[in-house]
């Protein structure tokens, strides 16, 4: 196996070692977060006597279910390659890795990465406010205190002023991670690409001076 067969080979299993770790971590936060959400869903009381706005009813409905179909999209793409790689990676030939499809599914890997770490967990942020003001919204103020406000919907507009800005920063962490990573991945290639190119140099040099010593062995025995 020449330099640069080998240099691919490897280049391709730690691909395959990353598609795999992505599955993995899809997989076990699709399945949590989803399982929360549809725990809300089923256990969440609705006071029949509280007129609830529509809108409010609407918005916990569409982002429980757009919340559960997501992770469950990223849940099935695990499902169906996880195996397949695993299957690979545990065959201890260098050669195997060309049997693996995470090359060729590298496309769904990333989506369903993006869809359980990036848009299901904004998702999930955004069915916690919904919960609370859905759960908090039908406490009655107290008659005693002359406040305008309820506790309930005090409890609600606070847990919603605390989660905003998490919000906000998950989101700039996550811009902020993408283009480090893109960055990282750019530098990477452009590595990978000069050490190949130096590998490549150098088999050439090899494979001249073999070349060199065969056509001088004759005349250095018939001088």
């Amino acid at each position: 196996m020449s330099l640069n067969e080998h240099s691919l080979q490897a280049l391709s299993w730690r691909k395959l070692y990353l598609s795999r770790a992505k599955l993995k971590a899809s997989s076990r936060t699709s399945a949590l977060l989803s399982g929360f959400a549809m725990v809300a869903m089923v256990e969440v009381q609705l006071d029949n006597s509280y007129p609830y706005p529509p809108a409010l009813l609407i918005a916990f409905s569409a982002c429980t279910t757009v919340l559960v179909a997501v992770h469950l999209f990223a849940l099935m793409v695990s499902t169906c390659i996880l195996p397949n790689i695993e299957a690979v990676s545990n065959v201890h030939n260098l050669n195997s890795v060309k049997e693996s499809p995470h090359e060729r599914m590298h496309r769904h890997i990333e989506l369903a990465w993006a869809f359980s770490t990036v848009i299901g967990t904004l998702l999930f942020l955004a069915e916690v406010v919904l919960l609370c003001w859905v759960k908090f919204l039908p406490i009655k103020p107290d008659k005693s205190n002359n406040s305008t406000v309820s506790s309930g919907v005090a409890a609600a507009i606070t847990s919603t002023s605390i989660m905003v800005p998490f919000g906000l920063i998950f989101i700039v962490f996550a811009v902020h991670f993408y283009r480090s990573l893109v960055s990282h991945k750019t530098d990477r290639q452009f590595q990978e690409l000069e050490e190949l190119s130096n590998l490549t140099r150098l088999q050439n040099e090899l494979d001249n001076r073999g070349e060199s010593s065969i056509l001088q062995s004759p005349s250095s025995q018939f001088p």
